[in-house]
């Protein structure tokens, strides 16, 4: 089994670190593949930047020839799962949804808790839109960006274990989700730090897709995720259209 992890930023250390959870989780005999859109921001924080990456995504998935057998996209609540359903019949599985529904498996009441406070509206809408909102406690913020939880591991898992503190302990949240691909690898120290189960969405879409492709279901075809009406789109794959200009510039 081949599985494609696609991280939604530009970051190659990013890129590097959801590889390693990915494979993390991964069982044996499953291959994963990390990849990362040819453009686009190195970190995801804001609705702007959500959507070029959902772009991004579609376009590096599209333009991946060899054969796989299921995609997780490594970014939370981000923009574009719903469109590469659409392109393509593999299953698709977004880390957010993927830690939620993993999380109501094991208690009552899950808690997210994410990078900048201007996240929190997208990922509660995602939530809402994927019926997995009426057992949600709480989304909190640690007011770190993509970039800083990145480059300031310790400082990530200081405020990550804040904001998880008062997500039990205020909210009555009986799992905590980690809201950021970025914060893969955190989830053990986390856990034995509050007592609660914490949930890294990376490993936790991996284990889903694995799960889909061994029980032989694909995406459904038959109306939402139908495949797009032939038509013609300009400049798509952007990716092979930007390299296409590159070579010409260089030419000229």
């Amino acid at each position: 089994m081949k599985i494609v992890v696609v991280n939604v930023n530009t970051s190659e250390s990013m890129t590097r670190s959801i590889d390693i959870a990915a494979k993390r989780y991964a069982s044996p005999g499953t291959e994963i593949v990390a990849l990362q859109p040819a453009f686009g921001a190195d970190g995801v924080d804001c609705n702007f930047e959500s959507y070029i990456s959902a772009v991004g995504v579609m376009d590096r998935v599209m333009g991946y020839d060899l054969p796989y057998d299921g995609v997780v996209m490594a970014g939370f609540g981000e923009h574009g799962r719903d469109g590469l359903q659409e392109l393509i019949d593999q299953p698709v599985v977004e880390i957010c949804e993927a830690s939620a529904h993993i999380a109501m498996l094991i208690g009552r009441k899950y808690s997210v808790v994410t990078t900048l406070q201007r996240s929190v509206s997208a990922i509660e809408d995602r939530l809402k839109i994927s019926g997995l909102w009426d057992r949600c406690a709480s989304v909190r913020a640690n007011g770190m960006t993509t970039q800083e939880v990145d480059h300031d591991p310790e400082r990530a898992m200081r405020t990550i274990v804040e904001q998880a503190r008062k997500a039990v302990e205020e909210d009555f949240a009986e799992v905590i989700c980690l809201g950021c691909a970025g914060m893969a690898g955190l989830e053990e120290q986390i856990t034995s730090t509050l007592g609660v189960p914490v949930i890294d969405g990376v490993g936790a879409a991996v284990q889903l897709v694995e799960t889909l492709v061994n029980l032989k279901l694909k995406t459904s075809k038959t109306l939402t995720y139908a495949k797009p009406d032939p038509k013609s789109i300009t400049g798509w794959p952007f990716s092979t259209n930007l390299k296409q200009q590159n070579l010409q510039s260089i030419a000229a």
